[in-house]
C-alpha cells in the first residue's frame, strides 16, 4: 500500500488533521480534500467555513502535503439540504448527517478524489473496515464514545472498497496527544457539533426562514389543551425544551416532553415524566433499509439496534423483512422512537445496516414515502 494516492477529507478539525499525518507516516501519497457545502448566510457568527479552510491549510504545510478546496454547495442542496426540508415539513426528524455521508463525502467526494487518480479516500470518522470472505464488514470504532458506524450504515461494498479510516483504533484522547506531539495548529481545536448549516442559531429561527408557521393546539393524549405549538415542523418526539408549558396548572411538577405529532389535525401531543408510556415503543417499523453485506441479516437470530446516535445497543429481533421494508421488535421498550430518525442495526462490532423510522409502538402497515435519494 505504500506509495498509493489517498484523497483525505480536511475539515479544519483535529480528527481529519491526524488522518492525514498518519497516512503521510505511513507512506502514502496524501492529498488533502477540504469541501464547501454551504453558501448561504456563511459567516463567522453561525457556520463560517472560512476559519476552517485556514486551519486544514495550516495543516497541509505542517505535514507536507497539497491541499485544494472543492465546492459541493449545489449537490449538497439538492442531495441533502432538500431532503431534510422535506422531511420535516412532513413531521418527521430526519438526519441529514447520514444522507451527507452516503451522497455527498462517499459519492461526490469520492468521485471527485477518483479523478484525481486516488487509490482510496481517507475521513477522520471512527470506524472500521475488515474484510472477509463474504466481502467488506463496516466495524465500529473502538472510541465508543465517538464511534460513527451509525452515520455510516448507508455505504455499500464499493464505497468501502475505496475507504479509510486510520482513527479507527485510536481514542479521541489519543488522537489530540498526537496532534499536540506534532504541534498541529488545530490541536486543541473545539470539535464541531450539529448540522453545518444550522450552526449554533435557534433550530426554530432556521427552520422559519423555508417552513411556514402553521400555530396549533398543545394537547393531551385526554384531549386537554396545556398550550399553543408554533408549528408541528419545529418540534421532536421526546423534545422536553421550548414548550413553554413548565408552570401549567395542574402539572405536578413532572416535566412535559412531546410523544405524537398529529398532522392531520395540527396537534402537538404532550405528555408529563420521563417514563409516561406514550414515550416508549417495544417495536418499530423501517422503510428504505440498506445493507452493508450483500445478503440480509438472519430474522431467525438476535441483534442490537440504536435508534439514535449515542445510545446504547439495544437488544431485538426481525420480526418481518419483505424487500427493504422491516419489522423490529426490542427485547426492552425503547425512549422517543422518531419517524425520520435511522435504525442501525449490529451484530456484535459489525454494522450491518439499517433503515429510516416510519414509527414506533403497535407496528402499522408500512406506508412509502420515498426520499429521492436513499
Amino acid at each position: 500500500m505504500r506509495g498509493q494516492c489517498v484523497v483525505v477529507g480536511m475539515s479544519g478539525g483535529v480528527d481529519s488533521a491526524v488522518t492525514a499525518l498518519l497516512l503521510k507516516q505511513q507512506g502514502f501519497d496524501v492529498i488533502g480534500l477540504f469541501m464547501k457545502n454551504w453558501e448561504e448566510d456563511d459567516n463567522d457568527e453561525h457556520c463560517s467555513t472560512r476559519q476552517d479552510l485556514i486551519d486544514a491549510v495550516s495543516v497541509a504545510d505542517v505535514i507536507g502535503i497539497p491541499i485544494e478546496a472543492v465546492n459541493f454547495s449545489a449537490e449538497y442542496k439538492d442531495r441533502v439540504f432538500s431532503y431534510f426540508l422535506r422531511e420535516y415539513q412532513a413531521g418527521r426528524t430526519p438526519n441529514p448527517d447520514i444522507l451527507c455521508n452516503s451522497e455527498i463525502k462517499f459519492k461526490a467526494f469520492l468521485e471527485h478524489a477518483l479523478k484525481l487518480g486516488a487509490d482510496a479516500m481517507a475521513t477522520g470518522h471512527y470506524a472500521k473496515v475488515q474484510e472477509t470472505d463474504d466481502g467488506l464488514q463496516l466495524l465500529k470504532g473502538k472510541d465508543t464514545s465517538k464511534d460513527q458506524s451509525y452515520f455510516l450504515h448507508r455505504l455499500n461494498q464499493a464505497q468501502l472498497s475505496k475507504a479509510m479510516f486510520p482513527l479507527g483504533g485510536l481514542l479521541k484522547s489519543q488522537v489530540r496527544d498526537i496532534a499536540r506531539q506534532h504541534n498541529l495548529p488545530n490541536h486543541a481545536k473545539k470539535d464541531s457539533t450539529g448540522i453545518c448549516f444550522i450552526g449554533e442559531r435557534p433550530f426554530r429561527e432556521f427552520l422559519n426562514r423555508y417552513l411556514p408557521t402553521q400555530p396549533g393546539d398543545m394537547l393531551t393524549p385526554e384531549g386537554k389543551k396545556v398550550g399553543t405549538h408554533h408549528g408541528l415542523s419545529f418540534y421532536t418526539l421526546g423534545q422536553r425544551q421550548g414548550l413553554g408549558i413548565g408552570g401549567t396548572q395542574g402539572s405536578a411538577g413532572l416535566p412535559w416532553f412531546v410523544a405524537e405529532k398529529n398532522m392531520q389535525e395540527n396537534q402537538l401531543i404532550v405528555v408529563q415524566g420521563h417514563t409516561h408510556p406514550a414515550l416508549l415503543s417495544q417495536h418499530l417499523s423501517a422503510l428504505e433499509m440498506h445493507w452493508i453485506s450483500t445478503q440480509a441479516p438472519d430474522k431467525t437470530r438476535s441483534y442490537a439496534a440504536k435508534t439514535r446516535y449515542r445510545q446504547a445497543d439495544a437488544s431485538c429481533c426481525i420480526t418481518d423483512l419483505s424487500g427493504d421494508i422491516a419489522a423490529i421488535t426490542f427485547n426492552e421498550a425503547q425512549w422517543a422512537v422518531t419517524p425520520g430518525q435511522s435504525v442501525v442495526l449490529y451484530d456484535g462490532e459489525v454494522c450491518l445496516g439499517g433503515g429510516i423510522i416510519q414509527g414506533g409502538g403497535i407496528i402499522q402497515p408500512p406506508i412509502s414515502t420515498s426520499t429521492g435519494h436513499l
